[in-house]
Parts: structure tokens; C-alpha cells; sequence
């Protein structure tokens, strides 16, 4: 049953010529179109006039319609990014549902409602998808609810009861490797040539607190019809018996199957891109079990940490690309790819961006698979500990450069003071650090032993779930990215009921002299790359950062960034971005997070308006255009507040 609370009115719509969707006035995806661009064409809202922002309304993400008495409060963090269509918001709400919303008001037009007895159905999710027929009146929201996939009236939010069985469709199964009990996925949908592309989402490492397995869920990616809910298709991202990169995985010395029979996860726990045109789905993949210790799974591990493009309507492989071999660092693929038309030497091409934790950028023709600059094969450091298996080599991009600081050396701790320089040696010497893909090891208790490896970046920066923008009419990829260097550290297992040998002890961030960051500043930054030239433009510092610490504030220091995982949004005009949340990330740093969201100029990364919020943004902002006027909603909480959606206009 659907509850209808008003009705709206259609909403003219401001047509602009250019990337599909994204430039309508609507926001039509999670990242505002299947290309994962995160812009919009509007431009009522300007460098002149962006101070003038206020906020016109603002809606719980557990809006009191949709309670239908339950106790449940909305929690501090919620990191959905709504939709815009027809004049109407949905979002998934902070019990895990679907709603819709008036987009000039914020009032609740129809929910879908919890089944009885049931309070919860898991949290928000990161965002639903839309679809429509053009060549009927059908449109529809599509969501993981649970382990459900649903799609849903986008006018009156009724469900279609021809849609998988009594208008869902049970995720646990249709699996066809070995059986899933659980499926998870916070995520957005997208839908590309009527076929619903759904990852899932899997923990991937393992402590000694816990039963630590060799063996977990596999990570499959799979394709529904948008209409019927039917399971069109199945790629498995831990390739099997006769499939490409099956060689890959390897039997180890102890080890009575091939690594590629048991080894789980290498999910898609970010969202896919797509190009409708060329039939194309482009997948970002994660590590496999375990992140941190593979000596289960010796071998390069394809389709692990790579980037993977497939036919949208079969899911037939077409190209991959693998960033990391072996992966042990969890630098796995966490947002969409970006697709964007660039010219390089005076070629035009169809190109896929992906920004990656290690503060790589790769690009590629996303038709072919092609690099457009070249990436080098380069020896990385070889590590010790017992039963590992390690890459020799890995993947580095020639072009652009790297966005984020790489690796942890002495010449790179903080030197705001003698005393701060000499007290961050002290830090240091007691891990083990060198270059990039420096790998992790096994912490010795002893006199003068290692407390682990600190590794920059960290499992969350540069680049995070976050993800960057793209301005089509520019070719500037728009990257926010955090320093935020981790400690990992690896111990015996000695839980009785695992059965792998190593797991993780120490998983935090590397913490500098009296509560400072270890490393030098920027600790969170804007970055703009020219993709045309596969040159970095600019890079300008968000936030203050800690420059107000007792040991800092007499020495008059420019802003040094904070590294809360904030997104960008991209107009014709702006580029937008917050300052995050102080609380509910995974492995926040202290100190982080704030009230506001800055408008910076594109072409020289200058703050040209701060406007206050209520709280810091959890997630990313989007924009669209309702009754002549361009509003942009993003979605805040703080640690002494509910999360809310916000929504900021002109006067």
C-alpha cells in the first residue's frame, strides 16, 4: 500500500543543450546523470549573488509522515543525496525507505511504507535511481530496499506488482557460484538501456576480535530488467573456471583449492556510470577478502581494484582495467567514473575519468579501453610477512599527475617548528614507512619493534566515496582530497575459529605531535585537472584546518585544509563543497568538519562565497530548478542534531 500525503503540479523545466539530463534542470541520478558528472548547466546562481544563498526549507531524513509511530529517531549522519523529476524530490529516508518530496517546499507528497510490524528497514541508502519510457507515461524510482530490489510509481509511489514476485525482487538469490544469505548495499542504483546495475556491499577485512574466514560472500555485480525485475545478467568479479583472469588467482602452498573458489567480496560497494550510446556500463571494484593480508588468494587477483566496462544489456565483458595487482592496501575503487568529451593533441575523445585512494587519476577511451596517457608498470617495494604474495610491479599513471601526496618519507612530516619536526621523528620511527605501496606488516611487540606500516594515503583519501565532478564544457575534473595517512598492522590470527593466518590489530589514523597531523599540510584540498592537457590547473586548500592549535596560531599560517570527505557539485558558474561532518565517518580524524558551504571560482579555485548551514554536509549536494528558481539541497547533520535535508535558494 502507498500513502499519498499531497499532490504537485508539473514544473517547467529549464532546457540546455549539452550532457543528458544534468542540464534540464532536473537531477535525474544520483550523480546528477549516467555519466557520473555531478554537474548542472544552471546558472541563476553566481559568483555576485551565491552569498545571498538562505535556507528555504528543511526536512528530517525521517520526515514525521513517514514515521507511522515509530520510535526510531533520524540518526546524526545520513549520506543520501536526493533526485529531482517532475517537480518532485525522492530520497531514501532514515529508515530505509522511499519517499517523495515536494521540491519547492520539501513536504512529503507520498512514502513508501514500512510492512507491519517492522520498524526498519536498515538505514538510508546513498540514493535511488529514476526511469522513464519515452514512449509511455511510465516512470519509476528504483531502489534496494534491505535485500530487496523495488521500483516504485514516481507519481503516487505505488509498487508494481508484476515486478520481480509481489513487486520485489529478493538480492539473496540468483547467485550462481555458491549460495548468499545476506545482501547489503548502501549505494545507488543506475539504470542504463532498461537494465538496473546493482553491486553490493561486503566487510573486507578482518581483526582478531572476530572469526576471521578465507572464504566470504562473492561480490558478483548483476543486471535486472528495469520493467519485470528479472535477472538479465551475472558478471562474476572473481572470475571463474574458463572466464578471463581466472589465471590470476592462484593455489597457495597450503591450500587445497584454487583462490578463486573460495576468495569473496571485490565488490562494487561505490555506483557504476554509463553510456547509453554506446551500450557501455563502467563498474569500480574493490579488494577482495582480505584487505589487508593476502597470502589465501597469491596471485594478481583480476578483477580486484580494477575498473571494468561491460555491454549494458548482457553483461558481456568488453574491457578492464586492473589498478592495483594483489591488492593489499584497500585502495580500492570507492565512487563512479567520470565520462567526459576531451581533445588531447587535438583528437577528440570519449573518455572515462576515475579518481582512485591512491591520488591517482586514470583515463581512458571509454570505448575501447585504451589509456590516453601512458601507465607504467614500476617495481614496488616487496614485503615480509609470513605467506604473503607479492606484486612485483604496479600501475602508475604518466599523466596527470598525482592529486594527493604519495608515500610517507621523513622529508614530508610537518615543520610548522623545530620541536614539531623532531617530536613527528619520534612518531615515525616507531612504523615501518618508504613510497607508495609500501605494504603492510606484522607489528612486533619487542623492544624497539614496529607498530605497523603507516601508508599515504589512507584507506579513505585522496580520493574517497566522495568521488569528483566534471565540467563537460570545460574538460576540468573538479577532485576533493583528504591526508589522512593510516597505521595498518597485521598480528596472527589466534581467534579459534578462524582459519586464516594473519589479520589486521591496528587499523587508524597515523596521529602527529600533540594532536596534529602527522604530515605536512594540505590536509583536505580542491583539485582541478585539466583532462584536455593532463595537467593539474589549480589546488587551493578547504577549509582552515588546524591552524588555530596553540602550537600553530601565533605563526600567521594560510588556511591548511581538513580533511572531512566532502563532494563537489559543478555548475555552468560554481564549483560547490562542503566541509563534511564531525562525526559518523568511517576513521575521521578529529577535529574535522564544519558548517558551511563555499562556492569557489572554476577557473582560479577562489572562495568567492561561504554560505552557513545548519550542520556539516554528510553528503553530496545536488542542484535542480523548481518554479523558476535553482535550489540546492544537501543533506547535514552534526553530532547535537538530526540529520535533515536542506535545501538554499535566492532570496
Amino acid at each position: 500500500m502507498t500513502s499519498t500525503i499531497t499532490a504537485v503540479t508539473a514544473v517547467a523545466l529549464l532546457g540546455v543543450g549539452g550532457v543528458a539530463m544534468a542540464q534540464t534542470g532536473e537531477w535525474r541520478a544520483y550523480s546528477a546523470d549516467l555519466a557520473g558528472s555531478k554537474y548542472s548547466a544552471l546558472d541563476q546562481i553566481t559568483a555576485d549573488n551565491a552569498g545571498s544563498l538562505r535556507v528555504v526549507w528543511r526536512q528530517s531524513t525521517i520526515p514525521d509522515a513517514v514515521r507511522e509511530g515509530s520510535e526510531i529517531r533520524p540518526p546524526a549522519v545520513v549520506q543520501n543525496t536526493p533526485l529531482m523529476a517532475d517537480g518532485r524530490l525522492y530520497v531514501s529516508t532514515g529508515l530505509g525507505t522511499v519517499a517523495a518530496l515536494d521540491a519547492t517546499t520539501g513536504e512529503v507528497v507520498w512514502f513508501d511504507p514500512l510492512p507491519e510490524g517492522v520498524t526498519s528497514r536498515g538505514g538510508a541508502s546513498r540514493g535511488v535511481a529514476y526511469w522513464d519510457d519515452p514512449e509511455s507515461d511510465d516512470a519509476r524510482v528504483v531502489a534496494v530496499i534491505g535485500s530487496t530490489l523495488v521500483a516504485l510509481n514516481a507519481s503516487t509511489g505505488a509498487r508494481y506488482p508484476d515486478f520481480g514476485t509481489d513487486g520485489e525482487v529478493d538480492l539473496t538469490q540468483g547467485y550462481d557460484t555458491r549460495p548468499v544469505t545476506e545482501f547489503r548495499w548502501r549505494s545507488a542504483p543506475l539504470v542504463v538501456n532498461g537494465v538496473v546495475i546493482i553491486g553490493s556491499f561486503g566487510t573486507d577485512f578482518t581483526n582478531d576480535t572476530q572469526p576471521a574466514r578465507k572464504a566470504m560472500p562473492p561480490g558478483d555485480v548483476r543486471g535486472f530488467d528495469v520493467r519485470t525485475g528479472q535477472q538479465r545478467w551475472i558478471f562474476h568479479t572473481v572470475p571463474q573456471e574458463g572466464e578471463v583472469g581466472n589465471d590470476t588467482w592462484l593455489t597457495g602452498p597450503n591450500e587445497d583449492q584454487a583462490s578463486w573458489e573460495y576468495t569473496g567480496n571485490t565488490n562494487m560497494w561505490a555506483w557504476p556510470s554509463g553510456d547509453e550510446e554506446l551500450g557501455l556500463v563502467y563498474l569500480p571494484l574493490s579488494t577482495p577478502t582480505n584487505d589487508y593480508y593476502g597470502g589465501h588468494r597469491p596471485g594478481d587477483n583480476l578483477f580486484a581494484e580494477s575498473l571494468v566496462c561491460l555491454d549494458a544489456r548482457t553483461g558481456e565483458l568488453v574491457w578492464h582495467f586492473q589498478a592495483v595487482h594483489h591488492g593489499v592496501w584497500d585502495y580500492d575503487f570507492p565512487a563512479a567514473p567520470n565520462l567526459i568529451d576531451i581533445t588531447v593533441d587535438g583528437r577528440a575523445i570519449k573518455a572515462v575519468a576515475l579518481v582512485s585512494k591512491q591520488g591517482f587519476t586514470y583515463v581512458f577511451d571509454r570505448a575501447t579501453g585504451e589509456p590516453v596517457w601512458p601507465i607504467e608498470e614500476r617495481e614496488v617495494p616487496a614485503g615480509d610477512v609470513p605467506g604473503e604474495w607479492y606484486a612485483a610491479t604496479q600501475p602508475f599513471p604518466t599523466k596527470p599527475p598525482p592529486f594527493e601526496h604519495q608515500g610517507v618519507l621523513v622529508d614530508d612530516l610537518i615543520d610548522f617548528t623545530p620541536e614539531l619536526r623532531r617530536e613527528a621523528e619520534e612518531i615515525l620511527a616507531g612504523y615501518v614507512s618508504g613510497p607508495l605501496f609500501t605494504p603492510p606488516t606484522v607489528i612486533d611487540p619487542s623492544p624497539g619493534g614496529t607498530r605497523g606500516t603507516i601508508q599515504s594515503p589512507g584507506l579513505v583519501g585522496g580520493a574517497d566515496w566522495n568521488g569528483a565532478a566534471v565540467d563537460p564544457e570545460t574538460g576540468v575534473l573538479y577532485v576533493p582530497t583528504a591526508r589522512t595517512p593510516a597505521v595498518v598492522g597485521l598480528t596472527r590470527s589466534e581467534h579459534p575459529r578462524s582459519n586464516v593466518d594473519f589479520v589486521m590489530r591496528a587499523l587508524e589514523m597515523a596521529e602527529g605531535p600533540q594532536g596534529l597531523p602527522l604530515l605536512k599540510p594540505p590536509y583536505g584540498a580542491l583539485v582541478a585537472i585539466d583532462l584536455n592537457e593532463g595537467e593539474i590547473k589549480w589546488s587551493v586548500p578547504n577549509g582552515d584546518g588546524p591552524r588555530n592549535h596553540p602550537a600553530l596560531r601565533d605563526l600567521d599560517l594560510p588556511p591548511l585544509g581538513q580533511s572531512g570527505r566532502v563532494s563537489p557539485l559543478v555548475t555552468r558558474t560554481l564549483v560547490f563543497l562542503g566541509e563534511g561532518v564531525d562525526r559518523g565517518m568511517v576513521f575521521l580524524p578529529g577535529g574535522v568538519g564544519g558548517k558551511v558551504l563555499r562556492a569557489y571560482d572554476k577557473e582560479s579555485g577562489a572562495v568567492v562565497a561561504e554560505v552557513a548551514l545548519p550542520g556539516g554536509t554528510s553528503a553530496a549536494p545536488m542542484t535542480y530548478m523548481a518554479g523558476g528558481k535553482q535550489y540546492i539541497v544537501v543533506t547535514v547533520g552534526w553530532t547535537d542534531m538530526e540529520s535533515e535535508w536542506v535545501a538554499l535558494a535566492l532570496p
